[in-house]
């Protein structure tokens, strides 16, 4: 269920000028950089040929030098006859060529081009469309857009057999319509744009920040003050590289404003989170920087001893096994790229998130 409110156009100010959001992490104002992330990396390897290889054929050589790497023996041999081999300054196309010990070698892999996605029948929870955007309710597992490790499933391929052609290249051929990204585990709205004006438009708002997306949470304990605003720059942590952390130094400035909805009983509180920068993972980062981590949240919210003392086997049992990050994109508000109309769409909790704050305060 849904609720779509138009108000009168406005023109809403955005954050201070003294931040700099050139470059944001979540809201893709400019994606290009990560399409070539996306892609394998290249690399380059030396080979001094071993005594006990002298004689053998090139690719065979090769083989065995480069084994540790993962390179095959055909693999090899493609790479040769492709002319990424070379010794000397010689390019050399032979893989039969025979070597002789101490001969240096030279052997380019070149970076391989993601594969564009293509259209999945996989059903979306459409709660507005017209011909310019859509906008839909996300379920928590679903992947955005392709990329390594998630090359299917996700919602691009879900919107380009839902919009045809008419979404084909938009903001990019590898991730068409999409503006704004939400984690995997997290669900909730997400605006989807289905040309180049509308797509534009779109990212202009998220760059100004006049774009406005509230969140939900269930968060370990109880915020104190219960209303509050957090700022502080994300970056990657220092020593874990796949999580992000508020860092003294570097980073990108990000703040984010919460307030206490409700106590969930003693060990949990239902949290209302609005963004005013777009961050990866920055309502995750941010309350757990305060102390107060969402709960299911695999990356962030380890569970401290005491968090659960005083707390019934019933609610223990709802905290520690709920297998998600507890975080829903509850509404989104933003000006109608085409129309100029001001547009609010809300969505209520997901099943597995309204049966957590039920065993919250009920058990």
């Amino acid at each position: 269920m849904s609720a779509r409110t138009a108000l009168p156009a406005l023109e809403t100010a955005g954050l201070g000028a003294g931040l700099d959001f050139d470059d944001l992490d979540d809201d893709l104002v400019d994606g290009g950089a990560d399409d070539a992330a996306e892609a394998g990396k290249g690399a380059f390897h030396k080979v001094m040929i071993d005594p006990a290889r002298d004689g053998d054929r090139l690719d065979r050589a090769l083989a065995d030098a480069l084994a540790g790497v993962g390179l095959s023996r055909s693999r090899l041999a493609a790479l040769i006859a492709q002319g990424h081999v070379a010794t000397g300054g010689e390019t050399i196309l032979d893989a039969s060529r025979r070597v002789k010990q101490g001969q240096h070698y030279d052997v380019t892999v070149p970076a391989s081009a993601p594969a564009l996605p293509q259209p999945q029948d996989i059903p979306l929870s459409v709660i507005y469309e017209d011909a310019h955007l859509l906008v839909i309710d996300k379920p928590a597992g679903m992947v955005v857009h392709p990329a390594a490790g998630n090359h299917d499933g996700t919602l691009v391929n879900a919107l380009l057999h839902h919009c045809g052609a008419d979404l084909s290249g938009i903001g990019g051929v590898r991730r068409p319509g999409i503006v704004h990204r939400l984690d995997k585990d997290t669900s909730g709205l997400i605006v989807v744009a289905k040309n180049d004006k509308a797509h534009q438009g779109l990212s202009a708002q998220f760059a100004d920040r006049s774009l406005s997306r509230t969140y939900q949470a269930v968060v370990w304990a109880v915020p104190n003050p219960r209303a509050g605003e957090i700022s502080g720059n994300i970056g990657r942590h220092p020593s874990d590289r796949k999580r992000m952390a508020v860092l003294e130094r570097g980073g990108k400035p990000a703040v984010t404003r919460y307030s206490v909805l409700r106590p969930l009983g003693l060990a949990a509180s239902l949290v209302e989170c609005k963004l005013l920068t777009g961050r990866t993972h920055q309502i995750r980062v941010h309350m757990t920087h305060i102390g107060h981590p969402l709960v299911g949240d695999q990356v962030y919210g380890r569970i401290r001893p005491g968090r659960t003392r005083g707390v019934s086997d019933g609610q223990k049992q709802a905290l520690n096994g709920f297998p998600r990050q507890a975080l829903h994109a509850a509404a989104i508000e933003f000006i109608h790229p085409a129309t100029g109309e001001r547009l609010r769409f809300e969505t209520v909790l997901p099943d597995d998130f309204r049966g957590l704050i039920q065993s919250l305060e009920t058990l």
